[in-house]
């Protein structure tokens, strides 16, 4: 996968934390900042999801999995579906369409 360089101003006392985390867990600063990057992005379409302002296919795209990944960590966290009777018709229809 192709990175891309990121630069970002943060205050002394997230720089301080974000340093001495990554010490005790002894990762480079980098590889520290993205996997909290990558939690926050699961953390933000849980969020998202629960107050209703994302579809479950929305926040997998957040989240940057697939819907049925996102289906485990939604149910991993205790979220309940937020689907209507509607959108399983819609789902149904779907499928028999495709088969």
């Amino acid at each position: 996968m192709k990175t891309k360089t990121l630069s970002i101003r943060i205050n002394e006392e997230e720089y301080r934390f974000l340093s001495s985390f990554a010490k005790e867990e002894k990762e480079n600063l980098s590889n520290t900042l993205r996997e909290l990057v990558e939690l926050g992005r699961v953390m933000l379409a849980i969020e998202r999801y629960k107050a209703g302002e994302a579809s479950l296919e929305r926040a997998a795209r957040i989240a940057g999995v697939s819907i049925s990944k996102m289906m485990d960590i939604l149910k991993e966290h205790g979220v309940e579906a937020n689907l209507e009777y509607e959108d399983y018709l819609k789902s149904l229809t779907t499928i028999r369409s495709i088969w």
